[in-house]
């Protein structure tokens, strides 16, 4: 009897050529979007939004440029007198007006505060945009102008989501940052990309580094150059607080735990129960307001 033949049959060769290249188109599909839904130009359809003038604090409008050129805004709230400036950073799609609520009222506690709109948001020009990659040079340029405006001020940072995950390396590489307070940070971004698809019922692998691939060759950076847990140990001694959601669904609570136990000291985190991403400063606004202030007080002590 002829032995049985190894060879596949013809029509299920066939086949498979067909499946598999079907599965690459559906890979490099999925690839391409998440790239783009992370580092893409993106706008809503109105830019309408907030300004200071809606909660009666008076500010300038800043125009400033970023080292690769990108053209950025920004509101600086002035306070007289004040020897601390704090420079709040919005999230991924975000932009300035989201941080209102925060910087009136720190402004109102006694602080200069400056707001700035990362590449690609609010009143910014696009430029090459990224998850917390490209966006560190903005918050490089917003730290100079402050430092340009007020060089006799104590500086201070604060990051939500993507500017959290911005200000660990800026704020690690730059002295002049002497404080900083980071809510929902992320600790790796790769994680963040794979919590992402596993939330949507996207199984990570091969996505996860299909995605990476197109983010290289179409925004020229990796997930891997976007790990804040390798540079906050270089933020020590200068003082940290550190908020996050247990809820957290975005950016898991794990980060946060992460990056507080690679952080040197001096180090505060706060976990707030039942909180979901960015969550803390809505369930008690105050609070969050007279939290921050009071860190930022004994962060630089013996100002305002």
């Amino acid at each position: 009897m002829a032995r049985p033949s190894a060879r596949v049959p013809r029509s299920l060769a066939v086949g498979a050529a067909w499946a598999a290249g079907g599965l690459g188109a559906i890979v490099g599909a999925g690839a391409a979007g998440v790239a783009y839904a992370i580092s893409g130009a993106w706008r809503p359809q109105f830019d309408y939004g907030f300004s200071p003038f809606e909660l009666g604090v008076p500010w300038e409008d800043v125009a400033f440029a970023a080292p690769d050129g990108a053209r950025l805004a920004g509101w600086w709230l002035d306070r007289p007198g004040s020897d601390r400036v704090v420079i709040i950073c919005h999230g991924h799609r975000g932009g300035k007006q989201d941080m209102l609520g925060l910087g009136s009222g720190l402004w109102r506690a006694g602080n200069t505060v400056f707001l700035f709109d990362f590449r690609g948001s609010g009143q910014s020009g696009d430029g090459v945009q990224s998850l917390a990659h490209h966006e560190q040079g903005d918050l490089e340029a917003a730290i100079a102008l402050a430092r340009r405006r007020r060089p006799d001020a104590r500086l201070a940072v604060i990051g939500f989501s993507m500017g959290a995950a911005v200000t660990i390396p800026v704020a690690a590489r730059m002295p002049a940052v002497e404080a900083v307070v980071l809510d929902s940070p992320f600790a790796d971004m790769r994680d963040v990309v794979a919590t992402a698809l596993r939330r949507h019922h996207v199984p990570p692998w091969p996505v996860l580094a299909a995605s990476d691939r197109v983010t290289r060759l179409l925004y020229g950076y990796r997930y891997r150059d976007v790990r804040p847990v390798e540079a906050i140990a270089r933020i020590s001694p200068r003082p940290l607080l550190l908020i996050h959601g247990a809820d957290d669904r975005i950016i898991p609570v794990a980060h946060a735990r992460a990056l507080f136990e690679a952080a040197g000291q001096p180090k505060r985190l706060v976990i707030v129960p039942g909180v979901d991403h960015c969550g803390a400063y809505f369930v008690d606004r105050p609070g969050y307001i007279e939290r921050v202030a009071e860190f930022l007080a004994e962060a630089l002590p013996g100002k305002n």
